[in-house]
């Protein structure tokens, strides 16, 4: 099984640790990050991995090396002539990623007690119970939590994507014409109905949608390769799978008792260090 490990980012919350040294290599519980998601994907049964870097490449390749590649195999994507997002550095890393299988992605800045084997699992298993017709079969799995923030991917009653809200301004993305919404403050005129003072939770409940928090991990299938073909070189896996789901099956997967670290600021670490410890 292939994983992609997303270790190109500048790490810009991070400072000022990342002023000499990649976020992948901020340490936690005494090991870099990037230890800590090779070593859970190892034991979750991926054998071949992915990184992307940037900021501070060599380091990264370096610690690799000095690590004996974990005793996986892995390569780097790199991208060390412009950061292309995730999506662009998906596309970028297709020769090493595209082997016809289905792939997982992880943010190296997440830590969690997920279960990756069953989520990878889960994943396969949604493709082996559809038809031939790839628009039925799930193109991506997304793993999601109720954790709370301003931003969220909103899906319906059979967990499949359909929009990206905003709660602070009341922005809402979205294939489908009926739930796009302009954030505040933007000229124009709204679509019948609609009320300026907008009322998330009341949208949500006329729709009958859900809210999720985005956890940086999914898995795709490797139809996505086809798709990303006319994108340019800089693009959003969000915004990518937003322009995709009313045609393809993305599938939100809830976890319940899902423990979840975001290192992305100085203030997540103890609460990092404490998760390295029960796990």
């Amino acid at each position: 099984m292939k994983a992609m490990i997303f270790a190109a980012g500048m790490g810009t919350r991070l400072k000022p640790l990342t002023d000499t040294l990649p976020k992948a290599l901020v340490p936690v519980g005494g090991k870099p990050l990037l230890y800590h998601v090779i070593e859970n994907l190892k034991a979750a049964g991926f054998s071949e991995f992915v990184i992307n870097v940037h900021h501070f490449a060599q380091q990264i390749k370096d610690y690799v090396r000095e690590n004996n590649f974990f005793e996986a195999n892995i390569s780097f994507s790199d991208e060390t002539d412009m950061l292309r997002e995730t999506g662009g550095g998906i596309r970028h890393a297709a020769v090493l990623l595209n082997d016809g299988e289905p792939f997982l992605i992880h943010n190296v800045d997440i830590l969690s007690n997920l279960d990756v084997a069953e989520f990878y699992a889960a994943h396969c298993r949604s493709v082996g119970a559809c038809g031939p017709d790839s628009h039925e079969q799930p193109l991506a799995t997304l793993l999601v939590s109720d954790r709370k923030t301003e931003r969220y991917l909103l899906f319906d009653a059979e967990d499949n994507l359909v929009a990206w809200i905003n709660l602070k301004t009341g922005e809402v993305k979205s294939p489908f014409a009926e739930l796009r919404r302009e954030p505040s403050g933007v000229s124009g005129e709204m679509p019948e109905g609609r009320q300026e003072n907008f009322d998330h939770e009341a949208f949500l409940n006329e729709y009958g949608l859900r809210k999720f928090a985005f956890a940086g991990i999914h898995v795709l299938s490797p139809e996505v390769f086809r798709l990303m073909g006319d994108k340019p070189d800089k693009f959003s896996i969000i915004t990518f799978y937003l322009s995709y789901c009313h045609k393809y099956k993305i599938k939100a997967h809830i976890v319940e008792n899902l423990k979840l670290v975001d290192v992305g600021k100085l203030d997540s670490l103890h609460l990092a260090e404490q998760m390295v410890a029960e796990l």
